[in-house]
């Protein structure tokens, strides 16, 4: 019989600590942004954060997809896995500038601040993932 950790396979806290930092991030930007930038500033801000968002919760799905699985599957889904998103994050940025005229300065401060510290929140998961594995 299965113990309810291995049913439950999905760490809900991992993308409510997204959610947050979104949120956070959005309450402490929304005055400088609203007051001083342009409409296509904030556009390019916006987009930075979603790219880094698809990138994190992708990040997310891969850990704990593999984590339970042998170290070989576990090192292909989250290494491996982090090469696809970076070519993933490096295409959507080329065509948002190129293609579709992005302002290029907030759209990649943006991208790095939540790449930065979704970055941190990543290897905090995957570090109690672990933690939790060599437990049980």
């Amino acid at each position: 019989m299965q113990n309810e950790s291995s049913i439950r396979r999905f760490d809900p806290a991992f993308p409510r600590h997204v959610a947050v930092i979104v949120v956070l991030s959005a309450l402490l930007s929304a005055y400088p942004l609203l007051a001083y930038a342009s409409a296509e500033v904030i556009r390019a801000c916006i987009a930075g954060a979603a790219i880094s968002v698809a990138n994190v919760l992708a990040g997310y799905a891969a850990i704990e997809y593999s984590i339970h699985k042998s170290y070989t599957v576990f090192l292909k889904a989250v290494l491996g896995g982090m090469g696809v998103r970076m070519l993933a994050m490096l295409a959507a940025l080329v065509a948002l500038i190129k293609v579709f005229q992005f302002q290029t300065v907030p759209l990649v401060v943006s991208l790095m601040v939540f790449y930065t510290a979704f970055l941190v929140l990543e290897v905090l998961f995957m570090q109690k993932k672990l933690g939790n594995k060599s437990k049980g």
